[in-house]
């Protein structure tokens, strides 16, 4: 059966890109540093979930910066490493595979993280701009209201609408917003709103914790 993209000798850099980005995507480096630690399985504390917000509840300070920047990391990678090897298509479609293995990693039954410093990367390594005032939204959020759910729902929401400023704004469309990198900030937007339904839930009834609460 002819495959529906093309020849696979055009066609196989956008499976490597999807693959590799979900492989790398995949890496619980919030279990992996707990672990390593000494602290246990990540999944049996506080909400169970393998991101930086439950790293805090272990107390570590160190631990949840670490895995902050990793989880950002592997996002923001995967999208410069395809822009340089090559092209915007392949980025977007790299970062997007990234964060689904974030979301779904293979190595823990498709049971990971929320996706919001993956997010967070992507953006950053997408278009700058947009990421710095994803990064500056969560930060403001989280220091007024101390709740880190509420930080992420309200990031993931503007991350779209700051890439459809700069879409709009001249000189700039090219280099930092474009409808590819609109859609992709969309995608991820909406899926962490799917994975926040509990966190959102809580939010509703007050019920919500607030960020370095155990």
């Amino acid at each position: 059966m002819p495959d529906p993209l093309g020849d696979f000798s055009y066609t196989w850099p956008f499976y490597a890109a999807a693959l590799i980005g979900y492989l790398i995507g995949s890496i619980p480096f919030g279990l992996v540093l707990t672990r390593l630690a000494g602290l246990g399985d990540i999944r049996n504390i506080g909400s169970g979930n393998i991101g930086t917000t439950n790293v805090l509840r272990t107390g570590s300070k160190k631990l949840a910066l670490a895995t902050l920047l990793l989880d950002g990391g592997k996002g923001a990678v995967v999208v410069i490493l395809a822009n340089i090897f090559f092209t915007q298509d392949y980025a977007v479609l790299a970062g997007g595979a990234a964060f689904l293995g974030h979301l779904f990693p293979i190595w823990l039954k498709f049971k990971g993280g929320k996706g919001v410093a993956t997010f967070i990367g992507v953006m950053l390594a997408i278009s700058w701009p947009a990421g710095i005032l994803v990064a500056l939204t969560w930060i403001l959020i989280a220091i007024i209201f101390r709740i880190s759910s509420l930080s992420a729902l309200v990031a993931a929401a503007m991350g779209p609408v700051y890439l459809y400023g700069l879409s709009k704004a001249p000189f700039m469309d090219t280099y930092f917003g474009d409808l590819q990198r609109i859609e992709l900030a969309i995608f991820m937007a909406v899926l962490i709103y799917i994975r926040h339904h509990e966190n959102i839930r809580r939010l509703l009834t007050g019920k919500e914790p607030r960020i370095g609460k155990k």
